[in-house]
C-alpha cells in the first residue's frame, strides 16, 4: 500500500533534486522511497564491533591494494 508523504525542503535542495530525477529519469518518490529502504537496510545490517580494539582497527585495510597472492606471500615469508 502506497501512502501519501508530505516533505518541506529548502526550494534549491528541492531544484536540484528534480534536475538529478530528470537526468536519471527516475522520480523523486522513488528516489525518496530508495533513500529510506537503504538507511533501513544499512542499519539492520551494520555490524558494531564489541571492543574498543576491534573498533579501533575498523577501516584500517580501507583502500588497500592487498589481494591473496600478497597474503600467501606474507605467510611464506613469516613460516620460513
Amino acid at each position: 500500500m502506497q501512502t501519501k508523504l508530505t516533505l518541506r525542503m529548502d526550494g534549491e535542495l528541492i531544484r536540484k533534486a528534480k534536475d538529478y530525477s530528470e537526468k536519471t529519469g527516475k522520480s523523486l518518490s522513488q528516489m525518496v522511497a530508495d533513500y529510506f529502504d537503504r538507511l533501513t537496510v544499512e542499519k539492520e545490517e551494520r555490524y558494531e564491533p564489541s571492543t574498543p580494539i576491534t573498533r579501533s582497527l575498523r577501516g584500517a585495510l580501507r583502500g588497500a591494494m592487498v589481494n591473496e597472492d600478497d597474503y600467501r606471500r606474507h605467510l611464506e615469508e613469516k613460516h620460513e
